[in-house]
């Protein structure tokens, strides 16, 4: 592929991803509620870096979604639609999380890692 073509895709593609931010308050009952703006790339990237995007896990090649930082977005929002905008609790991200449904994630780590519930909600 050109070189020429690829610089423009990246940067675009960059500038999607921190151009995606929370505006609106979600408070859920028995989760911290997330009252400040909430970027995927700052807040939830390093989250799912940390805790899912491990050897076997979350990469590629290995178990979907992909949540690797290039990935991520793409991935929960793709074709699977993992996220459901329209009602947030009812997103399988979310219930996979809260232990809602099976298996819950993510596995062996401490549940809600860094308040990830209400960041995804957010």
């Amino acid at each position: 592929m050109n070189k020429n073509i690829l610089i423009p895709i990246f940067a675009i593609s960059i500038l999607f991803i921190t151009g995606c931010a929370k505006d609106v308050t979600v408070i859920i009952k028995d989760e911290p509620a997330v009252v400040r703006i909430v970027s995927f790339s700052k807040d939830l990237v390093p989250i799912f870096t940390k805790n899912c995007a491990l050897s076997g896990c979350h990469v590629s090649g290995a178990k979907s979604p992909d949540l690797e930082a290039d990935k991520a977005y793409t991935s929960l929002m793709g074709d699977k639609a993992l996220v459901n905008v329209a009602n947030p609790t009812a997103s399988e991200i979310y219930l996979r999380l809260t232990g809602q449904l099976s298996p819950a994630m993510p596995m062996g780590k401490p549940s809600n890692p860094s308040n990830i519930n209400g960041l995804i909600l957010a």
